[in-house]
């Protein structure tokens, strides 16, 4: 741990801060402070350990840390915690906004659907009118709109132009654009294959309160052996309504790798996520979708 030498004066030369003379803290870590480059560099073989360690634990407390909902909030109409499989919501070229299924269908049932429930502009009908609404969006900087944008291009093939879009999606801070990056660092889609690059945009896009992105990152501290990284990872996913890792918790309870207790107030508040998610206007949406299909 650093000393109060340490906060107040250079760790290479020892000279104090005052005035005239600004220290600057390390970049790997908070530990220490240095007066110049040359400072910096100079002390570098002798602090390079402790500081490697401590951005470890820096990294590790961001990661770790448990969100208080998923990356996709609320529904902006009725408030309520968004469900996280997206056949439960839509996305409006309009605004840019996701509306949940129970909102969607409350709209139907009282206007047609013919304009958007959140900003009322004109629903759109077909794909070229959908797109001119999107990029009014893209080009108003907002990152849902071009995440949106780098989505429809994947799934086009132009993978290029989908790399292009998430970039500036997950510059913006878009969780799931960071996620859309590391996939594709991972399956080579129009990017070369990089473990360490698909990692890194999981990460970021598991802080942001993903639980998909923090569900993959379990599976690969699996692979690696790394079994109380990846319960903690499966503990906040599933914390936050993800069915997938609240099963593999049971999985690695029977293996011993969490204990009853653990399990069981992870289940508890898994619950509570999902409660969260539910409300009377969703389920008639459910229904109504149900047997819309099955009469299909």
């Amino acid at each position: 741990m650093s000393s109060v030498a340490d906060v107040v004066c250079c760790a290479n030369c020892g000279v104090a801060e005052v005035d005239e003379i600004k220290l600057e803290d390390c970049d790997g870590c908070d530990l220490v402070k240095y007066c110049s480059d040359n400072c910096k560099e100079e002390h570098r073989e002798q602090h390079i350990g402790e500081c490697r360690k401590r951005a470890q634990q820096l990294h590790d407390n961001d990661l770790f840390t448990q969100p208080d909902i998923s990356y996709l909030g609320e529904c902006p109409l009725c408030f309520l915690t968004m469900p996280l499989d997206p056949q439960k919501s839509a996305f409006h070229s309009c605004c840019s906004k996701s509306i949940c299924d129970g909102c969607n269908y409350a709209d139907i049932k009282s206007n047609g659907g013919k304009s958007c429930p959140f900003c009322r502009e004109p629903t759109a009908t077909d794909e070229e009118d959908i797109e001119k609404k999107i990029m009014i969006r893209v080009k108003a900087k907002d990152p849902a709109a071009i995440r949106e944008m780098g989505t429809t291009r994947y799934y086009e093939g132009d993978y290029d132009a989908a790399v292009e879009y998430f970039t500036k999606a997950a510059e913006l801070g878009d969780p799931e654009a960071h996620y859309w990056l590391g996939y594709m660092y991972g399956k080579g889609d129009g990017l070369e294959k990089d473990m360490e690059k698909k990692v890194y945009h999981w990460e970021k896009a598991a802080i942001g309160g993903h639980p998909e992105a923090r569900h993959s990152l379990a599976r690969i501290d699996e692979r690696y052996g790394n079994f109380e990284r990846a319960v903690e990872h499966f503990i906040i996913a599933a914390n936050i309504g993800f069915e997938m890792s609240m099963k593999a918790l049971w999985a690695h309870y029977s293996l011993g790798n969490i204990t009853k207790d653990d399990l069981e107030a992870t289940l508890r508040t898994h619950k509570a996520a999902i409660d969260e998610m539910k409300s009377k206007e969703r389920d008639a949406a459910d229904a109504f979708l149900r047997q819309y299909a099955a009469s299909r």
